[in-house]
């Protein structure tokens, strides 16, 4: 009998939409993939010389369960410097990915029942990790005109005495817009944890992204290196947990993962110190993407009320062409051959939307868009 946490959790329909377009390929029809948010550059030169340096020297076995500590103290030194946040390396614990870390920290943070707070749409993933370990995911709805950032009266009126935390993304995942400095002051003066899902900070071209470590230290935070410096396949990221916390969180990856790839971990140490020209360049690349995606859409006749300012996304209102995101992404990969995400694969306040990944290239991109306007002009 198949266990019923493996029966229920939900597919990722990104993926999907990334399977029906890479089986069209097969058939020989080229699409354009405007769906899956992963850096189409490739990994700075840098971080390859030093993954092979560190193969040929032998760094080919475990490292501490906490990971290297030079790599460790270098995330240190960066949250120091770009956000004037003491963090001890004892409380960074390397991962493979930020999946892993999320999958940790809700496992030390949740029993049964216990509930997370989080932003509807989200990123997919989220309420699947709560889940999984028993945790109830408490939605609550952000909107377009606000620029999708959380209402901090939203949250405290779902706070109960089962709340363990409140999730937040910024730059979010599929909206790509920030959480302001004041929301972020008051989401952190509440009683519970926060999460922070820090992923696509570096990736922000108007304003400035906070750290949530700057309001509290009642906080989790994730990120990695798979975003801002094109190592999505190399499977690095890390978490910051209260001291409290690290024990029990590094007993568990001792258990289910060891370590992170010592490799890898030592190219990590070189993104963080070398990669920061590789960094600027593929942002400004990033930016004239995302100033060219936003005119067009709006050109096409979606609707953005609040341009993204950052991460790689456009969450377009398409609610007047099709109240179904999941038929009308396919449709559209189906008769335009470009890959969108549905909306509603990020919750139910996401029905009605579609996110568009700016991370190809400018062609693809007008290509693309270009063959969506046609779409659309053949349903007239």
């Amino acid at each position: 009998m198949i266990a019923k946490r493996a029966q229920e959790i939900k597919p990722f329909i990104v993926m999907d939409v990334l399977e029906r377009a890479h089986a069209m390929e097969c058939e020989g029809i080229h699409i354009i993939h405007l769906e899956v948010g992963e850096p189409d550059f490739d990994t700075p030169q840098c971080v390859k010389d030093a993954a092979c340096q560190a193969l040929e020297e032998g760094h080919t076995h475990y490292t501490h369960s906490l990971g290297n500590l030079r790599l460790r103290e270098a995330i240190c030194k960066h949250y120091l410097e770009r956000y004037d946040v003491s963090v001890h390396p004892d409380q960074v614990v390397i991962t493979s990915g930020t999946s892993p870390a999320m999958f940790l920290i809700f496992s030390a943070l949740l029993e049964k029942g216990d509930e997370v707070i989080i932003s509807d749409p989200h990123y997919a993933c989220y309420p699947n990790f709560i889940r999984f370990v028993e945790g109830v995911p408490v939605t609550v709805p952000v909107y377009e005109e606000d620029g999708f950032q959380y209402r901090p009266e939203a949250i405290e009126e779902k706070i109960t005495e089962k709340t363990r935390a409140i999730f937040i993304n910024s730059p979010s995942n599929p909206t790509g817009n920030l959480l302001s400095e004041g929301r972020m002051r008051a989401i952190a003066e509440f009683s519970p944890y926060i999460v922070s899902d820090e992923i696509y900070h570096g990736l922000v071209y108007e304003g400035q992204e906070h750290s949530i470590l700057e309001f509290t230290d009642r906080a989790f935070v994730l990120n990695g290196f798979s975003k801002l410096y094109a190592m999505t396949g190399l499977r690095l990221g890390y978490l910051i947990a209260p001291r409290p916390f690290v024990r029990p969180i590094q007993k568990m990856q001792q258990n289910f993962f060891i370590s992170a790839n010592s490799v890898v971990q030592i190219a990590g140490i070189a993104a963080l110190e070398k990669a920061g020209a590789d960094v600027a360049r593929m942002k400004n690349i990033y930016n004239e993407r995302r100033q060219y995606m936003v005119k067009r859409l709006k050109e096409i006749g979606l609707g953005i009320a609040v341009e993204p300012t950052g991460a790689f996304y456009v969450f377009a209102n398409a609610k007047h062409i099709s109240p179904d995101s999941y038929q009308l992404a396919f449709d559209i990969l189906e008769k335009a051959h470009v890959g969108v995400t549905p909306g509603i694969d990020f919750g139910d306040s996401g029905e009605g939307y579609l996110r568009f990944s700016y991370a190809n290239s400018m062609e693809n991109i007008g290509e693309g868009l270009n063959r969506i306007e046609r779409y659309l002009q053949d349903m007239i």
